[in-house]
This record gives structure tokens, sequence and C-alpha cells, in this order.
């Protein structure tokens, strides 16, 4: 890459840290595990369709066989034409069937310490009653069912309920609010909605049905709303519209036969905010999406799943918790864990508590939560026996190096293999990932597309880069890719496809190094050009917590006259260290370069986050340059503002 002065753009992203550590997968997992070697890959390189073609015939039950392996129409690819099936039967009857019944689908657990057992039996009776109830209402094949729920087993009774009679269903996150609901549910037109009076988190009892009665008040289309009794708290219930869910389940029948749906049937809506515009529904469909769960959680995590119990800490309001909490595990047969609340109640062990009791030997988190536990210190997990562990999982953005590594140490106890992954609502399931067994991983890169993903860095010109950074971008169709935005296909094609011609992109930077390993930089929104060098957030806040005393930071580009965007970080200190703002821009400038050094350190005890966990970069760049903060309804806490907000005008008038 040549040097660029001031003022110039490069034409790609600057790749700065460079990681040297290599951890290859040990011995005795090298064993055991379902994928050593390179054969997947060497089988997806020489005919990917053919590829996929034998994960969906191998991996799923088909009710008819499909004709057409892939019609690629860019941008629009048909997967298994032809083909017939249903989603619940492949999650629960085909277990039943196979005498596995009597199997653990669901350890699940309260916030407050109550606690179910739920067999796949069980589970099959539950979701074909309240299939029943659904067609009860009126729910036929194609109408949309809007799901709003806390972390209870009902919510992935629902899911699979309109699964097995084909109404596509869009869940909504618990945390959101009633506009937001009720905006879903209105470009969906959904004809039923199924809440609850409340869910438990921190310990107190919040209440969905307020916000579900707003919603539905400004959502003409809505004929039923189905209320499941979790919080306890008084509810207001309207007459002919609103049911309870145990009333209605009282008596209904478990004989529900699982409906065969074409391949392309959609499945699900889900949703995702943007930073500008109305909500987009990406639109998953049926054979291609659960070809690609299945496979990705089954040779991703490694998964055996007559001893594995499988714990992915996500909400099933996001697509992590639609793919790796009820469709691709239900899909392979595990047994799993499900939590309702936060991880620090009543105590900050509350997750390793729950490992420990349950056995947990596949764990899937996101970075901010291992940051997180860094800042209350590793005294916590030690408390625990976490000796059952055997893959560890990080999803949703790119891990720092040294949050890789203490969780390799902390949690996996330097034994475990790590798979950092990569995907989006959008790709439906994994994309790039180490394959535990096979991959020599390096803390902070996702290593390599997955056998079957075609993916390339490229600069601004769509050119390839071999070595450096870019922008990432997906080359070949795969099962799991969305079908489209619901209602809006010009915005398909402008969002996924109209930047670089003929390939995927989504927004997501790269960077390659010599040895072939992808490290994602996040959001290329979130690239700062300062002095014509575009550097990304992620690889600033890598180095700032890879300073012993810092447990978690966020970087942001804020508008400086002189360099055109100055770096300014916001940064949370370990428990009990102490360290001022000089001493970390210095640690910057040595880790990375100068060019990188931040203008500015705020020490804050908190940043703000969504409650799915990322952080609002969007309204630090506000703090930084002085701007009214923007829109804080989807934050899980707004209180730090004010601190910030003193903080940041003291360094202006300094």
């Amino acid at each position: 890459m040549s040097d660029t002065g001031p003022g110039e753009a490069h034409d790609t992203i600057d790749a700065l840290l460079d990681e040297q550590r290599t951890f290859p997968p040990a011995d005795d997992f090298v064993e055991q595990a379902l994928v050593a070697g390179t054969f997947l890959y060497d089988e997806a390189r020489q005919d990917d369709e053919g590829f996929w073609a034998r994960q969906a015939a191998d991996l799923v039950d088909w009710s008819q066989e499909w004709d057409t392996i892939l019609d690629w129409q860019l941008p629009y690819a048909n997967w298994f034409g032809g083909g017939t099936l249903n989603v619940a039967h492949n999650c629960l009857d085909r277990h039943v069937e196979a005498g596995k019944g009597d199997k653990v689908a669901f350890h699940w657990e309260g916030e407050p310490g109550d606690t179910r057992t739920i067999t796949y039996r069980d589970l099959l009776d539950e979701v074909s009653q309240f299939a029943n109830v659904l067609k009860g209402l009126g729910v036929e094949q194609g109408d949309r069912v809007n799901i709003y729920l806390p972390m209870i087993p009902e919510a992935a009774v629902a899911m699979l309920a309109c699964a097995r009679i084909g109404a596509p269903h869009s869940v909504v996150f618990g945390g959101f609010s009633s506009q937001s609901l009720a905006d879903r549910i209105n470009d969906a037109e959904a004809k039923v909605l199924i809440t609850a009076d409340g869910g438990y988190r921190r310990g107190e009892v919040f209440p969905l049905k307020p916000a579900a009665d707003e919603a539905c008040d400004a959502s003409p289309t809505i004929d039923h709303v189905v209320v499941v009794k979790r919080g306890g708290n008084d509810v207001t219930m309207v007459e002919d519209r609103d049911h309870w869910y145990h009333e209605l389940m009282d008596g209904a029948s478990t004989d529900c036969p699982a409906e065969p749906m074409d391949a392309e049937h959609l499945l699900f809506l889900l949703y995702t905010s943007g930073t500008t515009g109305k909500p987009k529904g990406i639109m998953h469909t049926t054979g291609g999406y659960l070809t690609h769960a299945t496979f990705t959680h089954r040779y991703v995590f490694d998964l055996h799943p007559d001893t594995d119990v499988f714990w992915c800490t996500a909400d099933v309001g996001w697509i992590t918790g639609h793919s790796y909490i009820v469709y691709g595990p239900l899909s392979n047969g595990c047994t799993q864990v499900m939590y309702e609340g936060v991880p620090n109640h009543p105590g900050n062990d509350r997750f390793w508590e729950l490992v420990e009791k349950y056995g947990v030997t596949i764990f899937y988190t996101a970075p901010t939560a291992i940051r997180t536990f860094m800042k209350w210190g590793a005294d916590e997990p030690a408390k625990h026996d976490l000796s059952s562990l055997r893959v560890l999982g990080t999803v949703g953005e790119p891990i720092n190096p040294e949050a890789w590594m203490w969780y390799h140490e902390h949690i996996g106890g330097g034994r475990c293999p790590i798979v950092d992954t990569w995907w989006q609502t959008e790709t439906g399931g994994i994309m790039i990932s180490p394959l535990p067994g096979a991959t020599t991983t390096k803390p902070g890169s996702a290593t390599f597309p997955l056998p079957g993903i075609s993916a390339e860095v490229v600069d601004d010109a769509g050119e390839s880069v071999d070595v450096g950074g870019g922008y990432l971008t997906l080359t070949r169709p795969w099962p799991g890719m969305l079908r489209g935005i619901w209602g809006d296909p010009e915005r398909y094609e402008e969002t996924y496809w109209s930047r670089f011609p003929g390939r995927y992109f989504a927004g997501d930077g790269a960077k390659l190094d010599e040895d072939g390993y992808l490290w994602l930089l996040g959001r290329v929104d979130d690239v700062m050009n300062v002095s014509g060098h575009r550097i990304s957030t992620t690889e600033v806040e890598s180095a700032l917590v890879s300073h012993p005393a810092v447990a978690e930071a966020a970087v942001v580009g804020a508008t400086d006259a002189t360099t055109g965007q100055a770096v300014i970080a916001y940064v949370i200190l370990r428990g009990g260290e102490e360290v001022d703002g000089e001493a970390l821009r210095a640690h910057v400038a040595a880790e990375i370069g100068a060019i990188a050094k931040p203008k500015q350190v705020y020490i804050t005890p908190e940043l703000p986050k969504t409650r799915s966990g990322k952080i609002m970069r969007r309204l630090l760049r506000d703090v930084a340059e002085g701007r009214n903060i923007g829109d804080t309804t989807t934050l899980a806490d707004s209180s730090m503002f004010a601190e910030l907000q003193a903080k940041a005008a003291a360094a202006t008038e300094d």
C-alpha cells in the first residue's frame, strides 16, 4: 500500500494490528473431531452446489427431494427447487420417531431460579398443541405471526408451531419499544401477536403486555393477542382479542401433522433496525436456511449430539437465537441450556454457575459479554468447575485479541478451541469461522470462510486484496442467504448488491494477513479518516484493551479541523485498576502507531449499549462533537450520558 499525505484517501482500510500468536488444535481434540484436515474444503472447492446438496441430503429430512439444487438469477437465489420439507418435523418429530423422545431438548432456567426440563416429546406435544391453537385463531399458511416474548420456552414453541403450519413468524426482541413492535407488525401485516404479561430481568419483572397493547392500538391487522403468564404482573385483557396462552392450550389436541412446505416457502421475517429509515424485514426461507443452520451448528461447534450440552446465550429475538437456539440445535437433536435473565443476577458468576450445574460442553456468547466478564475479574469463573467445557464460541462483533486470550485462559482453561464466528442476520448462519478440529486459530481472527462459502476482500474499485484491509464481499450464493427485503425488492438490490456489482456486500471491513487469515474490522461506517489514513475503530479498541488495566473500549472519529477526523476513545477499566488517559494514548501509539493515537481518552464506568450488547457509537460521536444526543430508546441504560457530556465539555474548554 502506498503512502498518502493528508487529505488523500486510501483505496483500502489500513491494517495496523499484527497478531502472531497461534493455537493449533490439540491432538486429543483432533482424534474425536468430526472434521480434521481439509476434506470438506476440498469437496466444496470442486463443486460448491454439489457440496450443499450433499449436506441437505445428509442432515435434513425431505418429504420430496428437489429437482434443482440452485437457480441463481443475481441477486436472487432459489435453493433446492421442487423439494418439500417441514422445519418443525426436522426439529422434533424425526427425533421422537427415532426413539429419542425422552432426550432433554432444553434445560430452562428462569432468572429467579425456577427451572423446567423439556424433552423432545414434551416439546413436540406443546408445539403441536399450539399449532392447533393458532389454526383455531384463524392462522393459515402464509399468514404472518408476531412474537414478543422473554427468554422462555414458549418463544421456541411459538416459532416451531408457526413453522409447523407454514405461518411465517416475525420475532421482536422483548426489550424493544411499543413503537418498534408496531413498526414490525404493520410492515408484515401480522394477524396474531404472541406476548407475555412480563419477564424477569435483574431481579425484577419487566412488563411486556402494556407495550404490546400500545403497539396493537397502532396495528389494525392484529386480530388476536395470545398472552403467556410469566411475570405475574397485572395486565389488562381486551375482550375477544386477548387470550391467555394456558387457557387456549388446555385441552388443545397434540395431533397436528407437520405440513410439507416448498423449499422456498417463507419461514420467517427478522427485522434489522439499521441506522436510518424504516426497519428492513429480512426474508429467510425453508430448505436452504435449515440446511445452512444445521450444517454450521454441527461442524463449527464439532457437535456430538448424544453427549454435548450446548448453550448459546443470545436472545431468540436476534438471528443468533433463531439459528443457534431454535433451528440448528433442535434440527441436530442436541440438548441445550436456555436462560431467561442477565449474567449478573444474583451474582456476577451466574453464567458459570449454570455451566457447572448443567455440565455445559459448548458455550457461545458475545465479545461484549466476555469483556464485561473481564471487568468483573477472573475470580468469578474461578468459583466454579468449568471442566465440562470443550468448545467456546463468539458472535456479534470482532473479538479483540486480549479478550480472546482471557476467554481462552479463564473460561476454557487453556484447553478449549475458540470458534470466532462472522455472520449476519442477512446470511442466516455462520459464514467465516474456524473448524475446531481442523483450523489453527489466531486470537482475534475469524480465520477462513467455511466450506461452501466464497468470500473476498476488495478495495474501493472492487479489485481483490491479497494482503491488507478492504471490504468483505461474498462472491457465490449460499443456502442460508436472505431472499430479499419484505415488500421492497429495490431496497434489497440497492443495500446489498449495488456497491460491488455481482457481489454481496453488507458493510463490513476486513483485512487479510500474510497467511490468508481474515480479520473483521467492524462496520465500514465506523472507519475513521485521520489525515488520509482510514483506520478501523476495531483495531484501536483492540489496542486499548490490550493494556492490562482496560476491560472495554469504544472508539469513534470526531470532526477535527486539522486531521479531518480525530480518534476519541471511551474506556472502562478492570475492577481495581487505575490508569490515566495519557498512558493509554501512549500505549495505542506503541501498539499500532502514532497515527492511531487518540486525541482524547475518557474513563467511564459504562458505555451506551443496546439491550443486545452492541455499543452505540453513533451516540458517542454525538457526545464527542457536542451535539444533542440522538434517539436512546433501544439503550439498556442511558444514565451515563450526563457524565460523558460533562467530561467532553471540560475537554473542549481545555
